[in-house]
């Protein structure tokens, strides 16, 4: 049986939906929304919430709540690193333009604002094991964040880790302003020689953290999705960490998955 809370949720959900209540709308006080539903005003909060943590509205504080703006979708499938493969050995004027980035949102690198910042670190032990070095082992870590242009927020918050002796070899990979390198990582590596052999992605949702919520412009209590990316050369030897963190409210993760007949 649908709760109160529920109620009111749905009702205000559909007008969003329908175009009552429009993108940018504020949305009247809390208190004039209890006497209009008749309910306490801890029952009204906890329908706002609701609605808040599927970001379809955002609390400003000192300001009110408004409807959010759709923001920018992102679908991630299971295709994309294949597709990612294909291009690797393309030609320049091939790869350049459009991206795995692109792919995802249908947008034009025209429609982006792109930022990487490398620097090297230490592998922690975790890390190490991972990648099969020891701890200490210098790392390349490369830190990513793209937006839409229309947009205030990045669409997520990307990190990406190589062994840097690895990637030394080409000298042109340690140099932050060679991004956004047309192709992607797979061409990158490309460069010295590694072909991948596979590629595992962990995901779990959870709450954001307050610097999480922060940097990607959602409500506390919208989830985001936490994207591990570990990627195997044909030897199966670990080549790149990446960590990716993706806002559940403009996210969709999209796996098709072929499975055999039975003989």
């Amino acid at each position: 049986m649908a709760t109160k809370y529920d109620r009111i949720a749905d009702d205000l959900r559909e007008q969003i939906a329908q175009g009552t209540l429009r993108p940018g709308q504020q949305l009247p006080p809390e208190t004039a929304l209890r006497d209009r539903y008749r309910v306490s005003l801890v029952t009204m909060r906890r329908a706002l919430d609701e609605l808040a943590a599927e970001g379809l509205i955002e609390k400003r504080h000192g300001y009110g709540t408004f409807v959010r703006k759709p923001r920018q979708r992102v679908v991630r499938d299971a295709s994309r690193h294949q597709w990612e493969k294909e291009r690797a050995r393309l030609p320049h004027a091939e790869r350049f333009g459009t991206g795995a980035t692109e792919r995802d949102t249908g947008l034009e690198m025209k429609d982006l604002d792109f930022r990487a910042d490398y620097s090297v670190t230490p592998a922690s032990e975790d890390l190490a094991e991972i990648f099969g070095v020891p701890a200490g082992t210098k790392l390349l870590k490369r830190v990513y964040r793209t937006k839409p242009k229309s947009e205030e927020y990045p669409l997520g918050l990307g990190q990406s880790l190589l062994v840097y002796d690895v990637v030394a070899e080409n000298p042109h990979l340690l140099d932050s302003a060679n991004e956004p390198w047309p192709g992607g990582t797979q061409a990158q590596l490309y460069t010295i020689g590694i072909e991948l052999g596979r590629i595992r992605e962990q995901i779990i949702a959870r709450p954001p953290s307050a610097s999480e919520a922060e940097q990607l412009g959602i409500d506390s209590g919208v989830s985001v999705f936490d994207l591990r990316k570990i990627s195997y050369d044909i030897n199966g030897r670990v080549v790149e960490i990446a960590d990716t963190v993706l806002a559940g409210d403009r996210t969709q993760l999209v796996y098709n998955i072929e499975l055999d007949r039975w003989q």
